[in-house]
């Protein structure tokens, strides 16, 4: 009976997540709930004792608890980060980044050329501006025109724009800071020493798929007798003003963090030095320092450059849900643990004797469902951000073989859901349907979930 109640309450509360998934709907609150309803049903089934006041608000604890646990870690973190990339955008500096990086593409005249030019760009760009859809409304402003007089056709450039983000390795990115901390590592040796040796040689796979796909999905319509390309007016990339020094000094800014830390990780790993680390939230944090310095000396008015720092403190109130996101799958796990589902699973997968990979095909697949039918491309991923590293030890196997092609996948994958906000956003704006685009999107995007797959189990297992 026991073990009846056990799975029949993990059945219902994984269904409850996922129905919120696929409505699009926000899941904090509902992992929240569950993971509390779970907790009373482990109270009810004598797995909690309750002998105190205290001990029947076990529910209520729990989410107290991941509150604490999440917000001096990996919480903090994710918070600085916000506050520094909104701050950046109040400078301006993002779009300083953006115009010295997409300006010289203007001269290059060859649409193929382009293609992959343009999808490793941007997903470099993907650093300063980490929203995919952000960062689609920003390369149909500046790219998309381009592209066309080049002569690409309308769908080859929504789908390279479409997939301009994807999965670029920075440890400033809160997927990664998440994984890092339940690893009990620093982002940075996780993406620079795993998450990157798959990621780095899945972009360039996929900027080749794009290619020869895209090439081919033209040369079939026009077969068909479409028009795939027409006369378009190329829009002049805003010029931004001031000398060579702003210009330099503003395009390095965004990316001034990741510098730093690439540059202390190399450094690291020459024998005989003397080891320099620096927490990702104290990299943020003297980048931010010097962004304050070099905006008073451009404005020369302290005053007013000291009164739009509140953008930094801004930008941290709305990274909040994320972290809120984390804490609410803390409780969701805790619930599951409560009941004795994880444990049960892991003796089952302990004494099971299946190849090391059937779990991270798995966790996959399961992440493609979700996300092409729902959109969201890291709800899943940050949901079960705890489970991760109990279930890849129970399997006995490397939680990175987990990690790394779960959360590729799941970015990945974006750029093949119609009704991703991404696809919708480039659809809209190139009037072509969103199963047009995805048409021209699903090739590149699964291969590379395939190619990056077979590596990770090639590297990790």
């Amino acid at each position: 009976m026991e073990l009846f109640v056990m799975i029949t309450a993990s059945i219902l509360a994984i269904a409850a997540v996922i129905y919120m998934l696929l409505k699009k709907l926000d899941i904090k609150i509902t992992l929240i709930c569950v993971g509390m309803i779970l907790i009373v049903v482990s109270m009810i089934m004598g797995k909690l004792p309750v002998t105190n006041f205290s001990e029947g608000m076990a529910p209520f604890n729990a989410v107290i608890d991941q509150f604490k646990k999440t917000l001096p870690g990996s919480g903090f973190i994710i918070l600085i980060l916000g506050g520094y990339t909104a701050y950046m955008s109040a400078i301006g500096a993002n779009e300083v980044t953006v115009n010295t990086l997409t300006k010289p593409l203007k001269h290059i005249k060859s649409a193929w050329v382009l293609v992959p030019i343009v999808f490793l760009l941007g997903n470099f760009l993907s650093l300063v501006i980490p929203s995919a859809s952000q960062l689609a409304i920003i390369l149909l402003a500046t790219l998309y025109p381009v592209m066309r007089k080049s002569g690409m056709s309308k769908l080859t450039a929504a789908a390279v724009i479409a997939t301009a983000a994807t999965v670029m390795p920075t440890p400033l990115g809160g997927d990664n800071v998440a994984i890092a901390a339940q690893l009990g590592m620093s982002a940075s040796d996780y993406v620079f020493r795993y998450h990157a040796i798959v990621s780095i040689p899945t972009l360039f796979f996929m900027a080749v798929v794009h290619y020869f796909w895209q090439k081919h999905s033209d040369k079939k319509d026009i077969e068909k007798g479409l028009v795939i390309t027409d006369d378009v007016e190329v829009k002049e990339v805003k010029e931004i003003k001031g000398g060579k020094l702003y210009k330099t000094v503003y395009t390095i800014l965004p990316l001034l963090p990741i510098v730093i830390l690439l540059l202390l990780y190399c450094y690291n790993l020459f024998p005989n030095t003397t080891d320099i680390s620096m927490s990702v939230e104290l990299v943020s944090l003297v980048s931010f320092l010097v962004a304050i310095i070099s905006e008073i000396c451009r404005t020369k008015n302290p005053r007013k450059v000291l009164d739009g720092t509140e953008s930094f403190f801004k930008g941290m109130g709305k990274a909040m849900g994320i972290v809120v996101l984390l804490v609410a799958a803390g409780v969701f796990v805790q619930g599951l643990k409560s009941i004795g589902i994880i444990s049960e699973l892991q003796n089952v997968m302990t004494t099971a004797n299946v190849p090391g990979f059937i779990l991270p095909l798995i966790l996959v697949l399961l992440t493609a469902v979700i996300v092409i039918l729902s959109g969201s491309g890291t709800a899943l991923f940050y949901a079960m951000v705890p489970l991760m590293v109990p279930l890849a030890v129970a399997a006995g196997i490397s939680a990175y073989a987990v990690t790394v092609p779960m959360g590729l996948a799941g970015n990945l994958l974006r750029a093949v859901s119609p009704v991703s906000a991404v696809i919708i956003i480039v659809a809209g704006t190139t009037k072509e349907t969103p199963f047009n685009i995805v048409k021209r999107t699903a090739i590149p995007m699964v291969a590379g979930v395939v190619f990056m797959f077979i590596l990770s189990m090639l590297f990790f297992l």
